[in-house]
């Protein structure tokens, strides 16, 4: 496959021309580089290269001017809308950036198109008027100012171009102004031959300096661009180049280029349609696997979204070893970039407390963890056991040792919104960093630090010249904006091996084999986009570009790739996860359409092959150190709660109590159920417990109503956290807590005023006793804490308190055998008939008794009995033959969990419990 650069070069290359002359001009930079090698393969002699500028470049040059980034150009825009606003109208620079910066964009393209600034402001402060009309003479004096600032614009754009000429600066678009009003001396002032080289959509600016040097005889143009595409005209690739050939002079005067028909030339074009942006990924790098190392010397991969970068440079195959990426690792995705991220986080938040996550998230960095691990682990332990949501910095900063005291200094002190102290202090950490990097020689993390401390660097110098940035909110917003533009240079072999690039830095390249990603409506082409102050019909009118002028631009670059590619590979996401993201590029339709009986155009939609794994349940053999460990357990006592939980699930019984795996200690930002429940429970202990023998009483009652908020409150401090609980959920827990204990109580004065007598037995007492089994060598225990045992009117009555919702029905049992089988239906009855039996066998229970539940949740219910539900009508008394009944089928159940031959088997979970 010949190039187009190398078919330009074999034109230029003449016995009269001497190329080392000529002054070429390309789209890009790359392409720049791309002709020197195409130079140097196809001459024989030493020559000097060519001058060769990317247009940018070429029009700084004539402009005399320096440009200038996005950034700065806000910053001096600032100044002098600050000049000329008056003071009572003006913006913060904050609020000013959200829009300023849409105007600056409106400002480079009306410069770029050579638009007369004066009458088209005024268009446009006429549109704004008319669509303020309203019957109304006078005006709001909203709409007042909002209309004058659309009659200050003309002052605007004067001022900040009269600005920067004066400091020979420049944004693009007067750069661009500027370089075609220059063009005709530099025109007077050159010998040498301009040579313009692979170029498609020109602004007005570009249009004026070629079509000038053009009609002088100093330049010569080649366009690149396949016959098919121009002869069809409404083909949207040969959009703008039929109005050149049509409306400059130059070609009305002149014979039009002839075009090459390399686009209907054998070509095998693979439509893959794959699921998600990730299979994308990973099917490129199975193309891959399968292309020969001479096709991967000659062969691209387009990425159509750049956010596509790391997965393909993960996917790629192990044997690429030569590769040229282009496009640039993004600094954002740096591993050091969420420190920084996290320290702004802390210090724009205007609280005097910091939130927890932001402090772990800054001492449990890699770049930092290394050097303050010791304190920064004390730091973890104190936030998790005390359940520190929020820290004062002073508590942050009484963790550290004097030794690593200037890092949290750096992290932690309050900046009180200074945005030099802040920038500051960030600098002097970046050279900490770099010292610890240094040391251990981590290059490539060394260089992610770089570019950083340059970003820093950049807006420190840029504060101290305009002063502009009062706030660290508004120091992050800029920092935010120039991280996301910012990339690290991959190094590599620019001209060898596989070459990975975007769309638009394959402007005047050429591969036999090329590889295009994320063919989707939205992507590519890229579709509406308003980010302009400018109306449609405005742009009409003026000629400025719409979406239909970008449309056609993707389509000319689109095809362009195409027209001398041998293989081709187009990918798109076939999954609907957002806004046109599941339907196929018009570009693959438009494919499909044409269809050149030459192009071997074929279908495939691939998805990732997801074995069927069939899911078996778990079993783990018990070996004689678990059983060592089950006896341990039976000597200390089973628990219910451990005897239901073997109920739900054995494997949850192996993993909690054999092997004591407990859930890690964490801060528990918004209040647990269970720690909900302890609350309640430990209130109400704390209330009763001096009861205990004792009648209740109305009086007693409503005493403990006077004191019931404040042993919530207690109860929260000890269990939860000392900070109040005065804002979001936890609030509304918190209150939810003291209603429970508010509602309980009045249920309990209803019961007294219903003449029922109530004699307080026990409150939470532990209990531990001896469970008779004589197959077992060892013995067993039961172990538990009843949280209540009265006297109602005579009757014995185990009470079990739940936070959670219990309804009567839970507490049903029609077949004992059941009992310890079904965790969901029965697990509220084992557990009340679990308790009545630690009391049988203290001794301590006299029949017929009650055993229950009082749910908090369900409390119109009242006391939940356990019922026996046989044949007969439903019995809720307890009787000695009750707890037999219960005791074999206990029995039968630990009989299980210390049976060696019987292995922990897992079943499938119905429904998840707290453990409350």
């Amino acid at each position: 496959m010949k190039s187009f650069i190398s078919e330009v070069l074999g034109k230029l290359r003449t016995p009269d021309q001497n190329i080392s002359e000529l002054v070429i001009i390309l789209p890009s930079k790359r392409a720049g580089a791309y002709l020197l090698k195409e130079l140097a393969a196809i001459i024989d002699e030493t020559i000097f290269a060519p001058t060769i500028y990317s247009i940018e470049e070429f029009t700084e040059v004539i402009s005399n001017l320096q440009g200038i980034d996005n950034t700065v150009t806000l910053f001096e825009f600032y100044n002098v809308y600050k000049e000329l606003t008056p003071v009572e109208e003006q913006e913060t620079f904050e609020t000013f950036v959200t829009w300023a910066q849409s105007l600056i964009h409106d400002f480079n393209e009306i410069d770029r198109y050579l638009i007369n600034h004066k009458p088209f402001f005024d268009y446009l402060s006429g549109i704004q008027d008319i669509k303020h009309w309203y019957l109304q003479q006078e005006k709001t004096e909203l709409i007042e100012k909002y209309l004058a600032f659309w009659k200050r614009l003309p002052e605007y754009y004067e001022s900040l171009s009269g600005s920067l000429l004066e400091k020979q600066q420049g944004y693009q678009g007067l750069i661009y102004r500027k370089a075609s009003e220059n063009i005709e001396e530099y025109s007077a002032n050159i010998t040498s031959k301009h040579v313009f080289i692979g170029f498609n959509a020109l602004n007005a600016s570009e249009q004026h300096i070629i079509q000038f040097m053009l009609e002088k005889g100093h330049a010569e143009v080649f366009w690149d661009l396949d016959g098919y595409f121009y002869h069809d005209p409404a083909h949207g690739a040969s959009l703008f180049l039929r109005q050149y050939l049509e409306n400059w002079k130059f070609y009305q005067e002149n014979s039009r280029p002839e075009f090459s028909n390399k686009y209907s030339e054998e070509k095998e074009i693979k439509l893959i349609g794959v699921p998600k942006n990730i299979g994308q990924a990973k099917y490129l790098g199975e193309i891959i696997t399968e292309l020969t190392s001479e096709e991967l010397e000659n062969t691209a991969i387009v990425l159509g979204e750049e956010d596509l970068l790391l997965p393909v440079l993960n996917s790629l195959p192990a044997h690429i070893n030569d590769l040229n990426v282009t496009m640039g690792f993004p600094v954002d995705n740096a591993p050091v970039s969420s420190l920084f991220e996290n320290i702004f986080q802390i210090h724009i938040s205007g609280g005097k407390d910091y939130y927890y996550k932001d402090i772990l998230g800054i001492i449990n960095h890699p770049a930092l963890f290394e050097i303050i691990s010791n304190d920064a682990d004390r730091l973890i332990r104190k936030i998790n056991k005390d359940n520190l949501v929020y820290l004062r910095p002073e508590e942050i900063l009484a963790a550290f040792t004097d030794e690593n005291r200037r890092i949290a200094d750096l992290c932690f002190k309050p900046k009180n919104d200074s945005v030099t102290r802040f920038s500051e202090d960030v600098q002097e950490l970046i050279q900490i960093l770099k010292t610890q990097l240094e040391a251990k020689d981590d290059t490539l993390s060394l260089e992610f630090l770089y570019h950083f401390y340059l970003l820093f660097n950049k807006l420190e110098t840029l504060n101290e010249k305009f002063r502009h940035i009062k706030t660290i909110k508004s120091l992050y917003d800029f920092y935010k904006e120039m991280v996301s533009t910012e990339t690290l240079d991959f190094q590599g072999r620019p001209f060898k091996g596989l070459q990975l690039m975007g769309m638009l830095e394959s402007r005047a390249l050429d591969f036999e084999t090329v590889i295009i990603t994320s063919l989707n409506e939205g992507t590519l082409p890229a579709g509406k986009s308003d980010n302009s102050f400018i109306p449609y019909d405005l742009k009409q009118e003026y000629k400025l570009p719409t979406y239909r002028e970008k449309d056609a631009v993707y389509t000319y670059h689109f095809y362009r790739l195409l027209q001398r590619a041998k293989k081709v590979f187009l990918l798109y996401n076939t999954e609907a996860d957002g806004l046109n993201s599941g339907e196929k590029s018009r570009f693959i339709t438009q494919l499909e359409i044409e269809s050149f009986p030459s192009h071997h155009i074929s279908q495939h939609l691939v998805s990732p092959m997801v074995p069927v794994s069939e899911k078996k349940l778990r079993e783990v053999e018990k070996t004689p150190q678990m059983m060592e460990r089950i006896r341990n357990l039976a000597g200390s006592g089973f628990s219910p709660s451990a005897l239901t939980t073997y109920m739900r699930n054995p494997l949850d019984f192996y993993h909690q109590y054999v092997l004591g795996v407990r859930d890690q200690e964490e801060v528990e930002e918004t209040v647990a159920f269970n720690t909900l429940g302890t609350v309640v429970h430990n209130a109400l202990e704390n209330l009763y417990k001096p009861l205990e023998s004792e009648l209740l009483s109305l009086e007693l009652i409503l005493k403990f109503k006077k004191q019931a908020n404040d042993q919530i409150a207690r109860e929260f401090a000890a269990n939860y956290s000392k900070a109040p609980l005065d804002k979001g959920r936890n609030l509304l827990i918190f209150e939810v807590a003291k209603r429970y204990m508010r509602n309980f109580l009045n249920f309990e004065i209803k019961r007294l005023e219903s003449g029922t007598d109530i004699q307080i037995l026990q409150i939470e007492k532990d209990l531990k006793v001896l469970l008779p089994m004589d197959e077992l060598s060892f013995p067993v225990y039961l172990r538990g804490k009843v949280d209540r045992v009265e006297k109602a009117n005579g009757v014995t009555r185990i009470v079990d308190y739940k936070t959670g919702k219990v309804e009567s029905k839970d507490l049903i049992v029609k077949d004992w055998n059941e009992i310890t089988k079904d965790y969901d239906k029965f697990a509220k009855s084992f557990q009340v008939l679990t308790y009545a039996t630690l009391i049988s066998l203290e001794k301590d229970l006299k029949f017929p008794a009650e055993a229950g539940i009082i749910s908090f949740k369900n409390l119109r219910s009242g006391f939940l009995k356990f019922q026996l539900k046989t044949d007969k009508k439903p019995d809720s008394l307890i009787k000695e033959e009750t707890l037999e009944n219960f005791q074999k089928e206990l029995k039968k159940l630990i009989m299980e969990i210390c049976n060696p031959e019987i292995p922990f088997i897992e079943k499938e979970i119905k429904s998840h419990y707290g453990s409350f």
